[in-house]
């Protein structure tokens, strides 16, 4: 059983930043992918950034150079640095992992992006 716990989602003015954080616990392989999804009301959830267990990342055109994904493998941790926040940034953000046929989630932390 794979468990994913976000933290860190908070209400932050325009311009400002945050930092998500995700632990994974349980049977964990160690290739994988994680990243971070969001979903804003009446919106798809929505692929931000994710990172591979060597490196390799992918960002979403809306927040390429303002998001950082990055992860610690010897702890099962992946972070979002989120900087210059826009209110179009607002939403429900979700931890997932993906491992061969696997796909897990967690129960999501909110960022709101409001002055």
């Amino acid at each position: 059983q794979v468990q994913l716990v976000e933290s860190g989602g908070d209400l932050v003015q325009p311009g400002g930043s945050l930092r998500l954080s995700c632990v994974a616990s349980g049977s964990i392989f160690a290739i994988n992918t994680m990243g971070w999804y969001r979903q804003a009301p009446g919106k798809e959830r929505e692929l931000v950034a994710s990172i591979t267990n060597t490196g390799s990342q992918m960002y979403a055109r809306s927040v390429k150079g303002r998001f950082t994904i990055f992860r610690d493998n010897d702890r099962n941790n992946v972070y979002l640095q989120m900087n210059s926040l826009k209110p179009e940034d607002a939403a429900v953000y979700y931890c997932n992992l993906k491992m061969e046929r696997w796909d897990y989630w967690g129960q999501g932390t909110q960022v709101t992006v409001s002055s």
